[in-house]
C-alpha cells in the first residue's frame, strides 16, 4: 500500500466511525471534508482553559466549520482572529474581536468573516503583514499522540502553516493545534518529509500537549 492509499485508508475508517457512531453533524457524514463532529464546543472551552489560550492576542484558525467554536470564543474574549479564508482564494480574513458589538457568533462563521473582517491579507510569496500571531488552531480528519495530523487531502492546513513560518509569523514556540473528536485520535499517522507535527491536540476529554 503507497503511503496516498494508508492515508486514505485512515481517512475513510475516521469518516465511517463518526457516522456509523452518529458523532457527525452531517446527515451524510464528512467523507472528503475535515469533520464536523458533536462536542466541538466542549473541546473549544477545553482549550480556552488552558494557558496558551489566555496568553494569547491573535489566534490564527482554519475556517472549517468543526472550529466555529474556538472562533466565536476567541472573538467574544476580544481576542484577534486571522482565519483562511475558504480554499485560501481570499488569503486571510482579519477580525477584531473588540469590534464587533455582539456580532462574535456570526461573525465565527465563514460567511459572517467576511461580512465582519477589518482586513484581507495575501497568501503566499511576495506578501507579509506585521501581526503577532501567537497561536495557531487547524482543522484535522485524524491525528496521533506525537501530534502527526492528517487533513482532507488537499493541503491547505499544511500550506497555512508554512505560509506563517515563512512569514516569521509563528516559530518553533507557537502553539499549533487542532480540537477533534476522540474518534480522530489514532494509532499511528504516516507522514512525509514536508508534513509539520502539531504540539498540541485537545478533543472533548483530553488536552495532549507534545
Amino acid at each position: 500500500m503507497s503511503l496516498k492509499e494508508e492515508k486514505e485508508s485512515i481517512r475513510k475508517s475516521i469518516y465511517d466511525k463518526l457516522f456509523n457512531e452518529g458523532q457527525s453533524l452531517r446527515p451524510n457524514g464528512d467523507y472528503g471534508k475535515i469533520p464536523d463532529f458533536k462536542g466541538a464546543e466542549i473541546a473549544a472551552e477545553l482549550l480556552a482553559g488552558t494557558d496558551e489560550w489566555k496568553n494569547s492576542k491573535t489566534i490564527f484558525c482554519s475556517p472549517d466549520s468543526a472550529q466555529i467554536p474556538v472562533r466565536y470564543l476567541a472573538l467574544k474574549e476580544n481576542k484577534n482572529l486571522i482565519m483562511a479564508s475558504p480554499n485560501l482564494e481570499h488569503g486571510y480574513l482579519y477580525l477584531e474581536g473588540n469590534k464587533l458589538n455582539g456580532k462574535e457568533r456570526e461573525a465565527s462563521t465563514k460567511e459572517g468573516a467576511f461580512n465582519h473582517c477589518s482586513k484581507f491579507f495575501d497568501f503566499g510569496e511576495g506578501s507579509s503583514f506585521d501581526i503577532a500571531i501567537d497561536m495557531v488552531v487547524e482543522g484535522s480528519v485524524g491525528v496521533d499522540r506525537s501530534g502527526n495530523r492528517i487533513g482532507k487531502g488537499k493541503g491547505y492546513g499544511d500550506r497555512e502553516i508554512e505560509d506563517l513560518f515563512n512569514k516569521n509569523l509563528i516559530n518553533e514556540d507557537t502553539p499549533l493545534i487542532t480540537t477533534i473528536h476522540p474518534f480522530q485520535l489514532i494509532d499511528h499517522i504516516p507522514m512525509e518529509g514536508h508534513d509539520r507535527r502539531l504540539n498540541m491536540i485537545v478533543s472533548t476529554d483530553e488536552i495532549i500537549r507534545i
